[in-house]
């Protein structure tokens, strides 16, 4: 079993930044895929960014690319999402996924099979 648990989400205006981290914990989990996802009320979660399992690779949607840096630090087993340049439409509620069984910078919430509970982030405009 993998534990996943997101802090960082907040209030702020638009323009301004966060910083999110998920904090890992369980069974051993590199090598793996670890994303977040974001899930506005209304709409589909969708995918914001993945990192691969030593963090050489990085995959962003389009929508959040030059804005948003994925990260981590294994020997914390942690994945960060500092954004910056925040949007009334980035506010959602944020999730941390890890996939433990491919190498693959997947884009599709079905590629994940662990979650976290989420971590609500809201841009004021």
């Amino acid at each position: 079993q993998v534990q996943l648990v997101e802090s960082g989400g907040g209030l702020v205006q638009a323009g301004g930044s966060l910083r999110l981290s998920c904090a890992a914990s369980g069974r051993t989990l590199s090598p793996n895929t670890m994303a977040w996802f974001r899930q506005a009320p209304g709409k589909e979660r969708e995918f914001v960014a993945a990192i691969n399992w030593d963090g050489g690779r990085t995959y962003y949607a389009d929508s959040v690319k030059g804005r948003f840096t994925i990260s981590r630090d294994n020997a914390k087993k942690t994945v960060y999402l500092q954004m910056i340049g925040l949007k009334p439409e980035d506010t959602a509620v944020y999730y941390c996924a890890v996939d433990t069984a491919s190498y693959k910078l997947g884009s599709a919430a079905s590629e994940y099979d662990y979650w976290g509970q989420g971590t609500l982030v809201t841009v004021s405009s």
